[in-house]
Order: C-alpha cells, then sequence, then structure tokens
C-alpha cells in the first residue's frame, strides 16, 4: 500500500466522518422542526426556516466529502449512491458512516 495514498485516505475519512456526523444532526433537528411547525404549532418562529437551510448546506457539504472519500478509496458507484442516499434517512447517516468508517480503514490498515 503507498502511503501517500494510505494519508490521502485517511484524511478524507475523517472529512467524511465530520460531515456525516453533522448532516445527521441537523437532519434530526430538521425532523423535530417538521414536526413542531405541522403538528404542535399553529405559529411557528420565523429562526426554524434556518435549520432547513443550514441542513441543506450541510448536506452538500456530505455530498462533496462523500465523492471525495470515494474517489480516493476507490469505490464502485452504487456505494457511492448508498453512502450519499444515508444522509437522506434520519439515523442512517450514523449507520453507514460507522460501516463505511470500518470498510476503509480495513482496506487501508488505517487505525
Amino acid at each position: 500500500m503507498n502511503p501517500a495514498r494510505q494519508a490521502r485516505v485517511a484524511s478524507a475519512l475523517k472529512r467524511y466522518s465530520v460531515a456525516a456526523y453533522v448532516t445527521g444532526v441537523w437532519l434530526l433537528l430538521l425532523c423535530v422542526e417538521m414536526v413542531f411547525d405541522h403538528l404542535i404549532l399553529d405559529n411557528p418562529p420565523d429562526w426554524f426556516m434556518y435549520i432547513g437551510m443550514a441542513h441543506g448546506f450541510f448536506f452538500m457539504v456530505y455530498l462533496i466529502m462523500t465523492l471525495d472519500l470515494g474517489t480516493k478509496a476507490r469505490w464502485k458507484p452504487i456505494k457511492w449512491l448508498t453512502t450519499c442516499l444515508a444522509g437522506t434517512i434520519p439515523f442512517l447517516s450514523f449507520v453507514v458512516e460507522a460501516r463505511r468508517r470500518h470498510e476503509v480503514q480495513k482496506a487501508f490498515n488505517l487505525s
């Protein structure tokens, strides 16, 4: 294994992991916001709209970090797609991040 490639993959994995967790947290906040907005509150506060905007921004970062890791780890397109879609389902980004982290660490001998 080329040490330079190993270092690039390790760096991309770290960025992907952070992006996956941040996206997952904002998606959960968005779900809570939607419940309050549509089911509980008659007149939700104006700042609720910023939760969706923040999630959208972090989801774009998540997609970029997923593509970055997928390129460096040389994933097949189906793995890219399923990993990207994991950021759209509550709690799934955490599960898929742990699975991908384990796979990449094993494949590239990272600790």
